[in-house]
Order: structure tokens, then sequence, then C-alpha cells
């Protein structure tokens, strides 16, 4: 006997209807079963692995998926032997088992009867410490992707995906470099989906810091029907809201029926940044004034002198640049300490506190982080592997200058190379 059996484990506190209930491993309790593992099988598709915390559950029936709110219905049941499948019945409790074909089950979910609804607790698992932008190999790979990516995260609770609209980028994270290695290879081999990896762009973001003003007139004759919009802006600072936007106008010099158009434009350069390509935000946008044509005056007219005037209204308001800061907690032998200390002073970091813990020193510190993309492989070499680390998303602050001038200087050299193509 290698494990406890499941009568001599303590019972577990689930979430009922009535408030919290124990459970015992006992086939007469009400039917509580917990989804810990979803494989992806080339051949039988999805497997989900489960175990019964309490009552008996049954091949062919409807369960109720309480996390998903969906009812589920069960075809037949195995208990895993190696890499055999061996078909059952009935499943008691305390028992591990697996069930193929689930359609809106996952990990961490709680099934049980729709009569007596019962939620079991979920793990906490560690936030993810490294991301890479992947990007499909071939052409044929692209439409697999999110597929792909969606799969492997079912797999493994400790990675997870998103798309970062800001620099365009598809980014998979997990907990080190070797994780995502091996999800990547899991990628190829068992979805024949090929993964090529780069480091990701930071995610900064652009703001104003004082109030701007501009004007622009966008005017084209082509012979026929021509174009005519102008636009007075102003922009000021917000410190609460994301984006505001407001029509000063009076006496009717631009109809209201062009706001849209307007409003539409600053949306689209707000998204595609000024001075060096990302999101702008915390902008209030105010049209102050301007002129159309009773002919010529059209949305698309307004839409552009609505965008060129924005950008000429945030070089106006004294633009710069913001990073993203994570709160860093590092826990090394003391032996490493003063390494620790040394190289975070080299990454701009701001050091919040020093305590001991069980003999092992821990930092805490907030650091931008374009300065800890790859933290986990330098951490790992700085203390032989005996290093660990948690991340946790701070605040936006402002890029030094002499930095934000090379993003910028950057960005100026991609859109010169685009126009040149």
């Amino acid at each position: 006997m290698l494990v406890p059996s499941p009568a001599d484990v303590p019972p577990v506190i689930a979430r009922g209807m009535d408030g919290d209930e124990e459970l015992t491993a006992s086939d007469a309790g009400p039917l509580a079963v917990y989804v810990w593992k979803t494989t992806a099988d080339p051949f039988v598709g999805k497997i989900t692995y489960f175990r019964v915390y309490s009552g008996v559950l049954t091949a062919d029936s409807r369960v109720w998926n309480q996390s998903k709110g969906e009812e589920e219905r069960l075809g037949n049941l195995h208990i895993m032997r190696g890499k055999e499948q061996e078909a059952v019945k009935l499943v008691h409790a305390g028992d591990i088992a697996t069930v193929p074909k689930l359609g809106n089950t996952s990990t961490g979910d709680t099934l049980c009867d729709k009569g007596h609804p019962l939620e079991l607790p979920i793990p906490e698992y560690p936030s993810a410490l490294y991301r890479v932008a992947v990007t499909p190999a071939t052409q044929a790979d692209s439409a697999k992707i999110s597929p792909t990516l969606t799969r492997l995260c079912e797999e493994d609770m400790t990675l997870s995906w998103y798309q970062e609209p800001s620099v365009n980028q598809t980014l998979l994270q997990g907990m080190g470099d070797q994780h995502i290695d091996v999800a990547v290879r899991k990628a190829d081999t068992k979805f024949q989906t090929g993964l090529n990896m780069e480091q990701p762009r930071v995610p900064y973001r652009e703001t104003i810091t004082k109030t701007g003003y501009s004007q622009y007139r966008h005017k084209k004759q082509t012979g026929g029907a021509g174009q005519f919009a102008e636009v007075h802006m102003r922009v000021e600072v917000m410190e609460d809201e994301e984006f505001e936007f407001v029509n000063e106008v009076f006496g009717g010099a631009i109809s209201q029926n062009f706001m849209p158009a307007i409003e539409k434009g600053v949306k689209n350069v707000m998204r595609d940044g000024v001075v060096a390509g990302y999101p702008v935000e915390k902008v209030k946008v105010a049209v102050v004034d301007g002129k159309e044509h009773p002919v010529d005056s059209k949305p698309v007219a307004f839409e552009i002198a609505g965008r060129e005037a924005f950008k000429l209204a945030v070089k106006d308001a004294s633009p710069v640049m913001l990073e993203p800061i994570y709160t860093y907690e590092i826990i090394v032998p003391e032996a490493n300490m003063g390494d620790v200390l040394g190289d975070l002073n080299t990454r701009r970091a701001r050091v919040l506190g020093m305590d001991t813990q069980k003999g092992r020193s821990v930092v805490t510190a907030e650091v931008p982080l374009a300065e800890m993309q790859r933290y986990t492989t330098d951490l790992r070499s700085m203390t032989g592997g005996r290093g660990v680390f948690s991340m946790e998303f701070s605040r936006y602050e402002t890029v030094p200058s002499h930095i934000a001038s090379d993003l910028m200087a950057a960005r100026q050299k991609e859109l010169q190379a685009a126009r040149e193509e």
C-alpha cells in the first residue's frame, strides 16, 4: 500500500446551495466528481480524468457540470492500467477513472447531480513567469494555432495563452523556458502544428502630459466630387478613465452626424499609436471648431481630418511612453543575496524590502517588465537553480526619456522601411 485509503482521508469541504458541505468517500453520499486532468488523444479525442469524492458515477448517464452550468452526457467509463483502458460500469467514491469526448468539461470542473449542486475547491496554480511570442511555422499551421494552444493549456493548467493586441503577437506563457520548449514540441509531435518562438515585445503604452491643441484641413479635388473637412481639436490628460470624446462645437460649424466619423479616426490612431506605435490611453478629446462644405464634406473626409488632427494634438501635448511595472518576490539562498541585489540594480529595480524565511533570503522589488523578460534563466544561473520568484502586475509608469527616445527612433526606422517597400 503506497497511499492511504480514501476512507482515511479527511472530509473535503464543497460549496453547496445551502452553504458548505463535508464530503467523505462514501457511495451513499451526494455525487461530487472533480476533473483533475484533461488530455487530447490523437485517436480517441479528448480524455477527461476525474476522481469521485462522494457518491457513485454510472456509465451512460447524465451529470451536471456545476462549474459551467451545463449538463454533460457520459459515455463509457474506464479505469487506467498503465496505457491500457479497462471499461467499467460503475466508479465508486475515492476511485480515479476517465471518460472520453466530454464537450464542455475542462480541468478544475465539478460534476454532480443537478438536483444537489456542489462545487469542489480548485487548487491555486502558480502564475506564469516566462513568456514567448509564437507564430505558425507554415501557412497551413496558421489555421491550427488557436485550437492547438487551447488544447495544450487544457492539458496543463500552468500554461496559458492570449493575444496581445498592442504588439499584435500571440503569447504563450508558462513556468520557464524548458516548460515552454516541451509544450512547443508537444504541439508539433502530438497536434502536428509547427510553432516558431521569439522574444515578445513589451506592451508599452503612450499618453500625454499636458493639454494640446491642433487643427487640420483635409481637402481633396480629383475632378469629380471632392473631399473637404476641417477639424480643430483639444486633447487633455485623464487620470481615471481611458478615453472620452466630447463635442464642443457651437453654431453648427460641424454637423452632429460627422462626429462619429471624427471619433472613429481618433480611435484608429489611439489603437496604432502616435510616437512609437503603441496604444494611446488616458486622453480626453474635444472637437472645438471646424468647417464643412455643403457638397464635398463626407464622413470619410472628417475621419481623415480627425485622425490627422489627433496626431498633431498629441505631439503638441508632450507625449510620453508608459511601461508595465511588475512586483517581484525573489527567494534565494543567503549566499546568493549579494549577487541578486547587484543584478537587480542593473535592471532599474526599486527594492521594496528584504526579509528572511527559513534560512532563505526574500527580496521584494518593483521592476520594469522590459528588464525581466528572461529572468527565469538568469536567476537559475545566478543561484545554481535554487532561486525562485513570483511576479504580479502592478501598474504602468513613464519610461525614462533616454529609453523612450530609442524606442521612438526604432519605430521611425520601421515606418521608413515599410514606406520603402
